[in-house]
């Protein structure tokens, strides 16, 4: 479901544990994040795209522009 949040991960080389820790989430968490088991709230959403850069559109997969 959140493919791009993987792969924005991945681009950076970066752990799930090393996001999981960014955002203050548990490892198994994350995963869940990843893997579209877990919704990803509003508020880890923002976090995300302002860490990466990009905008919540582009993680949802709403836009194929990162920065707008």
């Amino acid at each position: 479901m959140y493919p791009r949040v993987r792969d924005l991960r991945e681009d950076r080389d970066l752990s799930q544990g090393q996001v999981a820790k960014l955002l203050n989430v548990s490892q198994a968490t994350y995963s869940r994040y990843e893997s579209g088991v877990l919704d990803i709230p509003t508020e880890t959403l923002l976090k995300l795209a302002d860490y990466y850069g990009v905008t919540v559109d582009y993680i949802l997969g709403r836009s194929q522009a990162p920065n707008g």
